[in-house]
């Protein structure tokens, strides 16, 4: 019997797209939880934090090579279940060896680097999961369904993140103190091989999307889909690399900068009890995506409805951050996760936005390149951060770092076009066939 009126096979291509995100946040937010643990192992003296945040950026460089080279050669001309196959075999296998890297007082310089090296392999191949699963399951659905398929899609993200959270806590209990650096943060990232076989597990049995195959039979694929990218989509593919540069910024500068608040300033890295906490503000953010995605249509459109998230973000992040740094635990739980909730709200509507945005003759090339290469600038907030606590207090230097990525996406979102709309759904055709 079809649920929510979608057939088995839409719902394994959706489980699919959502497997793949689960395991981009599991490892991604496995890097974070673990930074300040791991920066006086792999970082000298003064470098310490700045260096571990780097690591982010890094990954997040890589993110938009991957998705630009992958896309192109994979996504947009052999399927975008074929890429997505590949993509998470290698994903995994690079995570986890993060987990087997000499430290910098056995091997010196050598050792940042190589765990720098690490973290670009695992941000290449998770650059095409963004593109390929938004495709695939943006393709599989009518788009008055869209937006709350794509926002189901964009919980992954949270999952793996609220997974890796209570992890990170049974990892603190078994690994106590000295033990905990020593191996607990390198088991952490063996962990990922396991979502990461039953993601490639999953992928083995999804069917391609019937957009793709279309194309394939109507022997439309583009020889170089990158060249008809930059040909015929200039304009709104500047205004998305702007939405996404401020709300990986805001991504970068909450969910991945959470764990280094609790642990470095508030918790004395308490493990434990940053990973409790970090699992129950993620369990909130994920009723924020649901939430987010379910009323879009209801608000009227993709971009109306991101407009309308954004501003509450903006106006909200202070209050938030003021009631969330605290010692309180409850008051942790509760700032932080409404502003992680309002924050997944707005991430609901991206992944319809984006894949209506551009031609399916390029759209997982072009999604996967748009979303990561916000990630070019957004993945350097944490170090932005931390250096403008250096002139001011660190909550302003936290609000105002936010507040500016925000007026970003805002100013992006309304020069952008409409791309659906529940109001206009009868009067112009379905973008995701064009």
């Amino acid at each position: 019997m079809p649920v929510y009126g979608l057939n088995r096979n839409q719902w394994v291509q959706i489980i699919s797209s959502w497997s793949g995100w689960l395991m981009d946040g599991y490892v991604t937010i496995a890097y974070a939880l673990v930074v300040v643990t791991m920066q006086p192992i792999f970082f000298p003296g003064n470098v310490g934090l700045i260096g571990g945040f780097l690591g982010l950026a890094f990954g997040a460089i890589a993110r938009s090579v991957g998705s630009l080279f992958l896309g192109n050669f994979l996504g947009d001309r052999i399927g975008r279940k074929r890429m997505l196959t590949l993509t998470i075999l290698l994903f995994s296998i690079f995570s986890a060896l993060i987990g087997v890297l000499p430290t910098y007082s056995s091997v010196g310089i050598a050792a940042p680097i190589l765990l720098y090296v690490l973290l670009f392999a695992v941000g290449l191949f998770a650059g095409a999961e963004y593109g390929g699963g938004a495709a695939l399951s943006s393709e599989s659905v009518p788009a008055e369904k869209r937006g709350f398929v794509g926002a189901f899609v964009q919980s992954g993200f949270g999952t793996g993140y609220f997974i890796a959270g209570f992890m990170l806590s049974a990892l603190g209990l078994i690994f106590s103190g000295p033990e905990f650096s020593a191996i607990g943060w390198r088991v952490l990232f063996f962990t990922t091989l396991v979502p990461g076989a039953l993601t490639l597990l999953i992928r083995a049995v999804t069917p391609e999307s019937e957009v793709f195959k279309q194309m394939v039979g109507e022997k439309r694929v583009e020889r170089i889909p990158v060249a008809g990218m930059l040909k015929e989509a200039g304009g709104p593919m500047v205004l998305a690399i702007l939405i996404t540069t401020g709300l990986l910024y805001i991504n970068t500068g909450t969910f991945a900068f959470y764990p280094s608040v609790l642990q470095a300033h508030l918790m004395d890295n308490n493990v434990v009890s940053v990973g409790f906490v970090l699992a129950l503000i993620n369990l909130i953010s994920l009723f924020g995506v649901w939430f987010g995605g379910a009323i879009s249509n209801l608000v009227g459109g993709r971009k109306v409805s991101m407009v309308i998230y954004t501003v509450l973000f903006v106006i909200s992040a202070y209050p938030l951050i003021l009631l969330g740094y605290s010692a309180n635990i409850y008051s942790e739980i509760i700032g932080f996760g409404l502003q992680a909730f309002i924050e997944a709200m707005i991430f609901s509507t991206l992944p319809a936005f984006l894949s209506e945005t551009f031609s399916k003759k390029y759209r997982t090339t072009a999604v996967g390149f748009t979303y990561n290469a916000g990630g070019i600038v957004g993945g350097f907030a944490a170090v932005f951060i931390t250096l403008s606590a250096g002139f001011m207090e660190f909550r302003t230097a936290w609000v105002l770092n936010l507040g500016i990525a925000g007026l970003v996406m805002i100013l992006a979102i309304a020069a952008s076009r409409e791309t659906w709309s529940a109001r206009a759904k009868g009067e112009k055709k379905d973008l995701i066939h064009e």
